[in-house]
């Protein structure tokens, strides 16, 4: 006779129960940012909490998946999950707050955005932003690969932010953004050198600042 019991899926596969920062009472969200280091374009962040009754199978850090399997994926999520929400900073308000605030900053927005609200955040990385006092944080090293609901996050931004990049290539269409996404490549610095920032690169960043200000930096290798 078939089993038909549904498959147990662990939610936080590198986090032991000992270890664990938090209780089944509590309601779990994962975070995760993607962006951070590109020349132009926002950082985005979102921030899901996963439903133990529709578990999705291949959850795990978006840097590892194909795109094509994170476009399949992030439908999925957004259908099973029983929150989610995107939120991104701009490249103005990167310039501004640097990278690492403007981050943490996209970060409460998705979180702040969720239709549930989370009584802990689980965040990929090391770093936390600030929530609400009934919001508790808690930052996990190498995350999302470790918690399905911080991968799901991963996925989320990722895909979010790839889509807003190949929407930037139709507007300025010689960087190619749709190629890169805005990342340091060789393609991207040739194009930079070629055509200097638009208006959408990160000023703050020390490759398009050096084609603005180059007597400070010297010639842009």
């Amino acid at each position: 006779m078939r089993n038909t019991r549904t498959k147990a899926v662990n939610f936080y596969p590198g986090l032991p129960v000992k270890n664990r920062p938090f209780t089944l009472e509590d309601i779990v969200c994962g975070v995760d940012e993607a962006g951070r280091g590109p020349l132009a374009g926002p950082v985005f962040a979102a921030a899901v909490i996963l439903d133990p009754a529709r578990p999705i199978e291949g959850l795990r850090d978006s840097k590892k998946l194909t795109e094509a399997r994170r476009d399949e994926l992030a439908p999925l999520i957004k259908a099973h999950a029983l929150a989610w929400a995107i939120a991104e900073c701009s490249h103005t308000e990167i310039d501004t707050l640097n990278i690492l605030q403007a981050t943490m900053l996209a970060m409460r927005r998705a979180v702040e955005q969720l239709a549930t609200v989370p009584t802990i955040a689980l965040i990929d990385g090391n770093r936390c932003p600030q929530f609400a006092p009934h919001i508790r944080a808690h930052a996990v090293v190498e995350g999302d690969d470790k918690v399905h609901a911080i991968s799901a996050a991963s996925i989320l931004a990722k895909t979010a932010r790839d889509a807003a990049l190949v929407a930037l290539h139709e507007t300025y269409p010689q960087y190619a953004f749709d190629q890169h996404k805005g990342y340091s490549t060789a393609l991207h610095l040739a194009r930079l050198r070629e055509h200097g920032p638009s208006p959408v690169h990160r000023r703050s960043f020390a490759p398009v600042r050096a084609l603005i200000e180059p007597d400070l930096f010297g010639e842009f290798a």
